[in-house]
């Protein structure tokens, strides 16, 4: 009876451990919904907060060209290396342009740069508010009668969404370029077959599948990064925790957020009859 008795409070325990963890994230992402969607509808509203929209654009978007520069190249040297080294056994290395310029438009691009903008800029928006937050400041400005959300959050998010596909074009492009140097500088692969390749199997919507999907990463980071910030609790150490949780939230959501990305532009190409 003893055993029984211990498995049934080890079953409970998980159950009760699983069923809380579940109703909590249904919460925190109500939360979030309603946090989101009180400042979606604050972004054109008056007083106009367009300075602030431009000071955040650029510090996601100026600020980061270096790092998103950087990885790109690095990307897309690797990518062209691995791939080159695979389809060399197949006698196809003519074919390593448009599998890399395919990868990197309609997956790494978007998803990388997200991932090193969430780190970056999603992390500071934080932290920023965070502090803001323990320090009182924010409380400081709802009894100066300043909307803090129309002030604080939506500049942001508006930041995030215009200048995420901009980071991406930057990383598509370095990243490509980076292929070039090493099929046709370093592996000797002919220049114009790697061009033309590219040419033959790329299209614009490659292209715009990738930009859509940053644009929607750069909105998801800012909402979730200045949720975390705006309800801080706990003194230095909250700040600390909810930068934390703001940047593994972010990067969790932006892989998730690709797969299920990928299958709603497939099934709209489906539903469209774009092959």
């Amino acid at each position: 009876m003893a055993v029984v008795d211990k498995a049934a409070g080890a079953v409970s325990w998980v159950g009760d451990f699983f069923i809380g963890k579940t109703r909590r994230f249904v919460e925190e992402t109500g939360k979030v919904m309603i946090f989101f969607s009180e400042s979606a509808r604050l972004i054109f509203s008056k007083p106009s907060r367009f300075p602030e929209v431009i000071k955040h654009m650029e510090f996601i978007g100026n600020e980061s060209i270096a790092i998103i520069s950087l990885t790109g190249a690095f990307t897309g040297l690797a990518l062209s290396l691995q791939i080159y080294l695979g389809f060399k056994m197949f006698n196809a290395v003519n074919m390593v342009g448009p599998v890399v310029a395919l990868g990197i438009t309609r997956e790494l691009g978007p998803v990388l740069t997200g991932l090193i903008v969430a780190a970056r800029a999603g992390g500071a928006m934080a932290a920023r508010l965070g502090t803001m937050r323990v320090n009182e400041q924010i409380d400081a400005l709802d009894v100066m009668g300043v909307n803090t959300k129309q002030y604080l959050i939506s500049p942001r998010m508006l930041a995030a969404l215009i200048c995420m596909p901009l980071l991406t074009a930057v990383f598509d492009f370095v990243a490509m370029l980076g292929s070039w140097f090493l099929c046709v500088k370093m592996v000797q692969l002919d220049e114009a077959i790697f061009w033309q390749k590219i040419r033959d199997l790329i299209e614009v919507k490659h292209i715009n599948e990738g930009l859509f999907k940053s644009a929607v990463f750069g909105l998801f980071f800012a909402l979730i990064c200045t949720y975390r910030g705006f309800n801080t609790t706990g003194g230095a150490k909250g700040v600390g925790d909810a930068t934390n949780q703001g940047v593994v939230q972010s990067m969790v959501a932006i892989i998730i957020l690709d797969y299920f990305l990928t299958n709603l532009i497939r099934l709209y190409y489906n539903i469209a009859g774009i092959s």
